[in-house]
Formats: C-alpha cells, structure tokens, sequence
C-alpha cells in the first residue's frame, strides 16, 4: 500500500493512491479508521436553525439562502423571533442553536445598514453575538456561529458567546473565483480569505467546524488540496471539530440551476478520501437531507456524524431537502452496526479540554448541558430531584460488539479487567446498556440470590462545621458557606446519647457516625464520641468516621494510623465508612477537593484499619467533573485493594447530588450523571468487583425509590440503610427524605419481586429483637442542634478520660 507518514499518530494516503485506488478499497480503509477512533457511536446533534439574516453580500452561483431585501420585509430577525425559535428548539429537546446568515451584507446594502443602525449595532457581527447572548442566558440552548469569514477580532466577540463557530472552506480553488466561476463576485469565498479565518480561528483556540463542497467546478485534486489545507491547520492548532463533506445540489433561481450534480460515487470517493487525510479525532460529516436512501453508502464510507437535524426548523440553506425523522435515522444506522448518539454542538475532546477551549462564562451552560461522555444531557432528571426517570425511548437493536461482549464475559469471569474494558463497559448505550445490566444482574443473582439486604440504621452527623474546603460540599459550614442549608451545629454528647437510644428502641442495629472536621476536634473528640455511644446501648454497633477523621485524630494526638484505629476499635468503634473517597485519582481530586485526602493516603488508611480488623465499605461520589476512564481507575483501586485484605463489605455508588453543591452554583460542575450512567455505574461495579466484593448498595435517599428499584434489577443486591436521619443529601439538595420504615423498605423490595432480609452492618441477620422493635416503631422525636461551640475539645478529652 502506497503510504507516507505523516505523524506519529496516524498514516495519510499519498494523493497518487487516493486517486487511482478502487473505491471499494477505499471505503473499506476510511471505515477501518472510523471504527478505530469512534467504535459503533454515530453522533448528531439536535438543533435549532435560527437565519438571522438572509442578505449577503456574495453572489454565489448555486445560493438560494442570500436574497436581495425586500420592501416592506424585516431585514434581521428580531429579538423576539429569535427566542422564539430557540424555545421551541428547547422545548424539543434541542442542545444547538445554529445561527446562519449571510456574509456582511451591510457592505452592500443600505437597508442592511439602516436596520443595524435601528438595533444600535454598527455590524452584522454585533447583533450577532447580541443574540447569541441572549439565546444563551433566555434559553440555554448553546450557540453555535456559522457567518463566514471574520477579522480576529470578531472571532474573538463570537468566542465569548458560542461554544463554537463554523465557516465552510469550500475549495481552495482560485479558479472558481473566475468570471464564469460559482464564486465570481464573492469576495468572501475567495480561498486566502477563507484559510485566513480557519487559521485565526485556530490561534483562539476556537472548536471549528469547515468542510468542503463538491460538485461545483472543482476537480478531484483540488477537493483533495482542500482537505490537506484543512488538516494541515488542523495539526498547527488541533481546532478541527468536523469536516463536512456536501453534495453541491442544482436549485431552481439559480445561475447553476442546470449544472449537473455529482453522483453517489463521487460523494463516496470523496467521504473516504477525507476520512484518510484527516486526523482521526475530526469527525467527518456528510448531511442526510442531501442523501436520503444511501445511509448505508455514506456511513461505509467513513463518516461518522450526521451533522444538525432539527424537529423545529426546515433546513434553510436546502428548504427543498427535508430532515429525516431521527427515530428513522437511528433505525436506519443502527442496521449498519451503529448507535445514534446526541451530542452537543462543542465535540467531547474540546468539553473535557474546556479551560482550554471555551470562554469562562461558557463552561457552565455546557457542563448542565453534558453527559461524563461529552454527549449531550437529554433529560431533566438528576440525583436527588423528584423528576421522574426518563421514559424509556425506543432504541433500534444493536449487537454488542466484540470488545463489550469480551469484556463482560471475562468481568463474569472473576477476571480482573483493564481500564480500558472498563471504560467500554461505561460506553455501553441502547441494547449494549442493557446487556451490561442483564449481565450484571445475572451476576447478582449467581452471587446474592434473590435476597435483597437492608440494615436499620441512624445517621448522626454530630458538626457539620468543617475546616476543609472540598468544592462539592454543601453539608460542612463555615465563614465561606452561610448561605448554605441549615444552621451550623455541634452535637452535644447528651444528644448523642439520646439519639444512640432512640435508634435502639425503634429497631436500630447500627449508628453510623460521621461530621465535618471541626477545628477544635482531637483524636480524643472521636474516642468520646464512641464511648458514649457503647454507655448509651453496649449492644450497638457503631459504624463511624471517614479515613479523613481517622487522619484528623490521629494526627492531633501524634498517634500512628494503627496505633489510633486501635484505640478507636477498644473504645468501641466497629467498622468504618469507606466515604471521602469522592474519585480515587489524583487528577481529580487536585480540582474537586484539593485540600483532602490524596489517593494514596485514603486507600492506606482503609488498609490500616484492615489490618486492626476493622471491615470497611467503599465508595464513589461521581457525576460532577470526572471522566469515565477515573470511574475505572477508581474501581481498579479499590478492586486491587480488597484483593490483598478482603476487608471491605460492601461497595456503594453516590450520585452527585448538585442541587446546592458549592461547586455546581459557581459553574463548575454537572448536574450529577444522568440515569444512565447512575444506573451503569451499579451495574459496571458488579462486574468489574467481581467475585472479591460481593454487595453492591444502592442510596435510594439519591436515586429515589424508582430508581433503587431499577438499580436492583442491575447488579445491586443491597438498600444500604433506613437512616432515621439523612443531613449530607438533604443539605446538597435531596428531596427523597430521610427514613425509608422497614414496612415501605421491605414492599418495596417485595414489589421488586425479591425477598427482603433485615441485616446487620457486617452482613449477619439482625436480631429477631430488633426486627420485631423495627416494625410499627414510634415517630422520631424532633433533633437538637446544639449551638456551635469551639472550645469543644477541652470538653471531649475531659468526656475521654
């Protein structure tokens, strides 16, 4: 095969093979390196298409869009008439809102100028960016910028308002700009102007969309002159989002209104051609209202996007040709083996790049509008809302591919998974999300049967003052958080106590303690802690403190780790809460809690309390601004970690509950995973932690009760606790309550068709004691938050002694 090296990263047909190999060969390879990059994902994006003005000041000989004003006509679209469009856009489950126009028509005509004078506006540009502002803050649907040739300076007042921009390079032919050519009298379809734009557009790092369009003079060498133009800026500033590659079409009122259009094989040829040339990251997009009937054509080619479709708005640049439905869209490319995938106007390279790539007051709208993928956010549901669950939506066949299938199997297995299954796994989508979660349930079943556990529990959160500043937390308080929920407080050991009793007279086998670190806490606060716990009821099991309290008191006494956790375990401590683990990678950590625990220190800790015979469980805390490949990294680490102690019980997924996250209010983070992935993440950690953690639980207080019920048909096998008291969520934002009775726990695991079985905290059965207490027990008596007080210290290590 005829190739030269163009970079490390990826091989380029020489020009001579591209033109003389067949075209089935071809296909074939541009296919081969769609799959390696993309897999079976085929991406669309669901727009708005607002044409804010149709005068332009070019002449192109195919245009029917540019028009000439007209007495009597609006020259721009108003304020009004564009929020229009973009709510109903909104409205239909839009993420994009496509704004497309002529090229400076106010260098040509008057009444351009005369309207942009009544609008206070000196440009097109200027309206332009006016209403994708507006558009953006009215709506949040996010704006993307079609309007040609710029100065730096326009890209850089379009850059603060969309998320992208886009100008269709067309050819690089001066030929075409020739009297008689289609670009003659266009002086903005001139190719210097052209590559002027893309190349400053790449200096702003600005995501970019270009293409070219054939069949309008060009010959095949310079289509493939255009492509090396657009991938040769592409590798100078790496801004490249797609490449489309449009199929000139003959219209009616035209000066090209009888030239012949290229054919099936030529927009093939050309498809492939741009597949092999440019780098593998930059989507190649061929538009399905100019093609209908050849899907399977175009997607064999190499492409693997379908550009903008709108259940709104017509297509103005092609009125004639009408959008396909995109439920028959998703059937048509799920015949080819791919699944049709929303995305947002902005690729998921350059939203996970965002510091990089968006202006600061862009990130926010986008990160509410994203999915942990890049993908678009189509649903309304989020952790701890009362929105219902997205209705399931009909999702054409799939078969899971060789990858997914090997690595369910091999997860089913035992065996240990690399990341880069596990990302797989968290990829899966349609029919490949429901094999991962019929596997997983499978599994459940093979290791849990169909008991489904619970434990009946207290949560005692005795300060939520915190001298950490962990940038998702809207429990802790202190000078920087008193517009959060709730008083500050700092439990009185006496309320303590009675807590400790109440929860035993209504069934409780368990209190599970854990609070903020309070400036004035020692080791000894914790100690006093579990003391009084063990005088108020000996009999109960206490399940307390985080691995970042642990560190807390056994720093302030000078103790080592082992040394502290068994002066816990003797004062009565009986397990601990694999909490604070947040995401076990210190990429993120460094952003989402910078002044906590590392990686490394938390896995040490729970490993020391492991081997002082302390069992732990483990968590996650995930949708927030983490990635897919940290969930795996994650898992891998706490799976590595069990495998050397066996000590952890269970493992428990927490879905970022945003609501009132200091973090999601400042813009700086999702709105928690979408219900997919909250789903998928019970599944995924079934598999991946299989057979060394064999309890995975599910927080119905984060993913309401229908949610619990579905994560229990994939992979999970416990409710975790009833809680009496919940104070973390409900702070964040949660609207689930704060107990789950026995009698509601157990209908509705019944209701699940599972047995429900009353637990204890280490797995046994509760006491028939306890159970019997559990059922019919008394309301709880309201909570005393004891005042803050910061010389508390002295009174604990006198409680201590």
């Amino acid at each position: 095969m005829n190739m030269t090296a163009m970079s490390d990263d990826y091989l380029l047909m020489s020009d001579e093979y591209l033109l003389n190999a067949p075209l089935e060969t071809l296909m074939a390879q541009a296919a081969s390196v769609r799959d390696e990059q993309y897999g079976n994902v085929h991406t669309y994006s669901r727009k708005v298409f607002i044409p804010l003005t149709y005068l332009c000041r070019d002449v192109c000989a195919y245009c029917t869009f540019a028009k000439p004003p007209k007495a009597g006509e609006p020259i721009y679209l108003s304020r009004d008439e564009v929020l229009a469009i973009a709510r109903a856009g909104a409205a239909a489950g839009c993420t994009e809102a496509l704004f497309t126009l002529g090229e400076r028509p106010e260098l040509r005509y008057r009444a351009a100028r005369e309207a942009l004078a009544a609008l206070d506006h000196e440009s097109t540009i200027s309206y332009l960016a006016e209403m994708c502002q507006a558009v953006l803050e009215e709506t949040g649907l996010l704006p993307h910028a079609n309007p040609g040739t710029l100065t730096a300076e326009e890209l850089a007042q379009l850059r603060r308002v969309s998320v992208s921009q886009g100008m269709m390079l067309e050819s690089i032919s001066e030929r075409l700009c020739q009297p008689g050519g289609p670009h003659y009298g266009s002086p903005d379809k001139h190719p210097t102007a052209r590559l002027e734009t893309l190349e400053r557009a790449g200096e702003q790092k600005i995501p970019f969309t270009t293409g070219i369009l054939i069949g309008i003079g060009e010959t095949r060498e310079e289509r493939l002159e255009a492509l090396h133009a657009i991938n040769d800026s592409h590798s100078r500033h790496g801004h490249i989002q797609e490449v489309i590659v449009q199929n000139f079409r003959a219209k009616t009122g035209t000066r090209m209104k009888a030239a012949p259009e290229p054919d099936l094989e030529d927009l093939l040829w050309t498809i492939a051609a741009a597949r092999l040339i440019c780098a593998p990251e930059i989507t190649i997009q061929a538009p399905p209202n100019l093609s209908e009937s050849t899907y399977p054509r175009l997607i064999a080619a190499g492409i693997n996007d379908w550009g903008g479709i709108s259940p709104v708005t017509i297509d103005h640049v092609n009125p004639e040709a009408p959008w396909p439905h995109i439920q028959s869209l998703a059937e048509e490319t799920a015949a080819q083996g791919k699944l049709l995938v929303q995305r947002l106007p902005l690729y998921p390279q350059y939203f996970f790049a965002r510091a990089t790539w968006l202006d600061t007051n862009l990130i926010a709208p986008t990160l509410r509008s994203a999915d942990s993928d890049g993908f678009a956010r189509a649903e309304s549901w989020c952790p701890g809302s009362q929105n219902p669950p997205p209705a399931p939506a009909y999702i054409p066949n799939i078969t899971p591919d060789a990858r997914l299938t090997a690595a369910i199997h091999a997860a089913e297995q035992g065996d240990a998974l690399k990341e880069h299954d596990i990302i797989r796994l968290f990829a899966a989508r349609g029919t490949e999300f429901e094999a991962v979660c019929a596997s997983a349930n499978a599994l459940r079943q093979k290791t849990n049967g169909d008991t489904v556990s619970y434990v009946v529990t207290r949560n005692i959160n005795y300060t939520n003052i915190c001298g950490y500043h962990c940038r998702f937390c809207a429990f802790s308080k202190g000078k920087s958080h008193e517009d959060l929920r709730g008083p500050a407080y700092d439990l009185d050991l006496a309320e303590v106590s009675r807590r400790t009793e109440e929860a035993w007279a209504r069934g409780g086998t368990e209190v599970c303690m854990q609070g903020g670190i309070h400036p004035d806490y020692t080791g000894d606060t914790y100690l006093a802690l579990c003391r009084t716990v063990k005088e108020a009821v000996p009999q109960m099991h206490i399940h307390a403190f985080s691995p970042l309290e642990i560190q807390h008191g056994a720093t302030t006494l000078g103790l080592s780790l082992h040394a502290y956790l068994e002066k816990l375990r003797n004062a009565g401590l009986a397990s601990l809460p694999g909490t604070a683990a947040e995401i076990l990678d210190d990429e993120v950590r460094a952003e989402l809690c910078p002044d906590k625990l590392n990686t490394a220190e938390w896995l040490e800790i729970i490993e020391a309390a492991h081997e002082v015979g302390l069992r732990t469980t483990s968590t996650i805390m995930f949708g927030h601004i983490e990635q897919p490949k940290h969930w795996a990294r994650h898992l891998l680490r706490l799976r590595a970690l069990q495998t050397r102690t066996g000590g952890i019980t269970e493992f428990v997924p927490l879905p970022f509950v945003h609501m009132e996250a200091p973090l999601y209010r400042k813009g700086g983070a999702r709105q928690g995973p979408t219900y997919r992935e909250a789903i998928l993440m019970h599944a995924v950690s079934r598999l991946v932690l299989n057979p060394v953690i064999p309890n995975i639980q599910v927080s119905w207080v984060k993913l309401g009760l229908e949610g619990a019920k579905e994560c229990l048909n994939s992979g999970a096998n416990d409710m975790g606790g009833t809680l009496m008291n919940e104070s973390i969520s409900r702070a964040a934002g949660a609207a689930h309550g704060q107990e789950l009775e026995p009698e509601r726990m157990e209908a509705l695991i019944t209701a699940a068709g599972r047995t429900p079985r009353m637990r204890n905290t280490l797995y046994g059965d509760a006491p028939a004691s306890q159970r019997a207490r559990a059922f019919g027990a008394a309301e709880l008596t309201p909570i005393i938050l004891t005042k803050p007080s910061f010389n508390k210290a002295a009174r604990t290590r006198a409680a201590a002694q």
